[in-house]
């Protein structure tokens, strides 16, 4: 990636293509799973049709990890993850951009709206995720 300077660049530019999905009707442990084994932070959620309908986050989970903290037990957290479903827990119709709209755009829209990630929508399929880790990528390249 040629940097010209953070105002010439477009999300295309720095988003990550390859990442990991969900279904919408699919258990809630495997994201749990995903997200502790892959070490990602935010999980695009996928309708029957294979169209971006919310994502999951660490912090859509993190309720288990306070029921742990509270006594419950790792047991009693594995059990709620498995009787609720993704599409319980996620967030709907998440904040998008395009590969094109100019990377201080989408970053202002991650600070005004408090999110770690927007998924990338080109003609509303989802080709890639913009995530703060990508701008630390973008800081830390020669």
């Amino acid at each position: 990636m040629a940097v010209e300077g953070p105002g010439k660049l477009v999300v295309a530019d720095v988003m990550s293509t390859e990442m990991l999905t969900l279904r919408r009707n699919d258990a809630l442990t495997i994201a749990d799973d995903l997200l502790k084994q892959k070490r990602v932070r935010h999980l695009p959620v996928l309708d029957e049709y294979g169209e971006l309908c919310g994502i999951v986050t660490q912090r859509d989970l993190f309720r288990g990890a306070v029921l742990q903290s509270l006594g419950y037990g790792s047991r009693a957290e594995e059990r709620m993850l498995a009787s609720l479903l993704v599409k319980e827990a996620m967030t709907d119709a998440p904040i998008t951009v395009a590969p094109s709209t100019p990377l201080a755009d989408a970053a202002r829209l991650m600070l005004e709206h408090g999110v770690g990630s927007l998924p990338v929508l080109d003609g509303g399929r989802l080709v890639g995720i913009l995530t703060e880790g990508d701008f630390v990528r973008l800081a830390i390249a020669d």
